[in-house]
């Protein structure tokens, strides 16, 4: 079946990551220590997008591990779920990434990738037809920012043809962890561009926003911030885990998405979301999925979908309900507000629908969406980049490293390539192209 190898970074990466196969051995009804323990029978049957088959019946994550210091690894090792992965995928190294992207891209990251790489293509060849890679990590740091775009970059040397689908967690537009965000986010945002197939736009202080004013956690935990992402991260594949009426794999949402190969940053979401207290009180209904679906304060990115236009959007439905009533709530959408959705594609959303909902709920809905409000995030971040780059603060971190301040301008100038390429398709028109059309006719 369509395998999946999964790729997590960093000590970002790793905590976001550890929490997914939480979700998804709950999914599958698969216990701590890789024994099926589900109730049905649809719960196994394919189990092999994300699992392998060990022998005595155990199920071991197809996913690797990879950070340039011990302890995030050893953090996963030490919690519920470390006994669940093979120990030779924990890749680990001693340098540590110190926040430096050039240390990740150039020297302890591409020392240690060529082992890494061992480690994928054994995956990679396990597998029966392999559907792609989710990467998952943060664009801040040196470890997930530069060992991640080095690992990208010769992933897609050697499997051109294959999906390469990445969660990355951009710089909070108030919050910053590290002071040399900016540039790791450029340089990273770079070789995203050319590397990746999809790129899913994360970011922590939007997911906050939605613990403390959705949820009403009050001191909301990374955890419960990356059980959100979990909640889309499944959500995108369950289609191909699960028997649906309406399917959609990697390739398949890619198609739909992307209307030029560099348009590929989405804006993500998911519904029901609701506070513990206010459970009982509200119905889970296709209207209300789809209401919540689309609203601007449900996206995981600091990027307001009412400032930009959608290019195009996928909304994969869980649970057993009519599609009927689904094409008809999209169609509602679009109806209502076609001022936010660009003229010149016809029909915007591409939906899919999977019989079988997530654990404890009736039904649930993710969202992806492309929207050109992403130019947000990026001119926060360039603005950032310019301010330390014209006084050349911190360069001397990277260029000990063997960079060169050329790579900082060709990756500001990518960056802004792409913003412009953005707001092209957010000002077109259907009739722009018409002469050139008439003409070749």
């Amino acid at each position: 079946m369509r395998e999946i190898v999964h790729v997590q970074l960093g000590q970002c990466g790793n905590n976001m990551g550890s929490k997914f196969w939480e979700v998804i051995s709950d999914e599958h009804g698969i216990t701590p220590q890789g024994q099926f323990a589900g109730e049905s029978d649809l719960q196994l049957e394919r189990l092999n997008v994300y699992y392998n088959e060990a022998t005595g019946g155990r199920y071991v994550p197809r996913a690797v591990l990879v950070d340039l210091e011990p302890s995030s690894i050893d953090t996963v090792r030490a919690g519920p779920y470390g006994g669940l992965f093979r120990p030779e995928n924990f890749i680990i190294g001693q340098g540590g990434g110190s926040n430096n992207w050039a240390k990740g891209f150039y020297t302890e990251g591409a020392e240690l990738a060529d082992y890494a790489l061992d480690v994928i293509r054994k995956e990679a060849e396990g597998t029966d037809c392999l559907q792609g890679f989710q990467i998952v990590h943060s664009m801040g740091g040196g470890t997930g920012a530069g060992m991640g775009s080095h690992l990208m970059n010769r992933m897609r040397e050697e499997y051109p043809d294959r999906m390469m689908m990445a969660y990355s967690v951009f710089p909070s537009p108030k919050v910053s962890d590290t002071v040399v965000e900016p540039y790791n986010c450029v340089l990273t945002l770079a070789q995203l561009i050319e590397n990746c197939d999809m790129v899913q736009v994360l970011d922590n202080e939007a997911l906050y926003d939605i613990c403390f004013r959705t949820l009403k956690l009050n001191g909301a935990s990374f955890g419960d911030m990356n059980h959100l992402v979990s909640a889309v991260m499944s959500g995108v594949t369950c289609s191909m885990r699960f028997p649906g009426q309406l399917n959609c794999d990697l390739r398949k949402m890619a198609v739909n998405l992307i209307p030029f190969p560099r348009l590929h940053f989405f804006t993500t979401g998911f519904a029901p979301l609701t506070s513990r207290g206010s459970q009982q009180y509200r119905q889970i209904s296709v209207p209300e999925l789809t209401q919540q679906m689309w609203d601007a304060k449900n996206m995981m990115c600091a990027a307001d979908p009412r400032h930009g236009r959608y290019l195009t959007a996928c909304a994969m439905f869980r649970g057993r309900m009519s599609t009927k009533e689904v094409e008809e709530q999209m169609l509602n959408v679009r109806s209502r507000n076609s001022s936010y959705f660009v003229d010149w594609i016809p029909d915007h959303i591409k939906t899919s629908i999977c019989d079988i909902p997530p654990k404890g709920l009736r039904m649930a809905a993710a969202f992806v969406g492309n929207n050109s409000c992403i130019n947000e995030m990026y001119r926060r971040v360039g603005e950032q980049f310019s301010a330390m780059f014209r006084r050349k603060a911190y360069l001397h971190w990277y260029t000990n490293e063997g960079m060169d301040e050329m790579e900082f301008t060709e990756a500001e100038s990518n960056m802004n390539d792409l913003m412009s390429e953005y707001q092209q398709c957010q000002e077109a028109s259907p009739d722009d192209g018409m002469e050139d059309y008439e003409h070749e006719q």
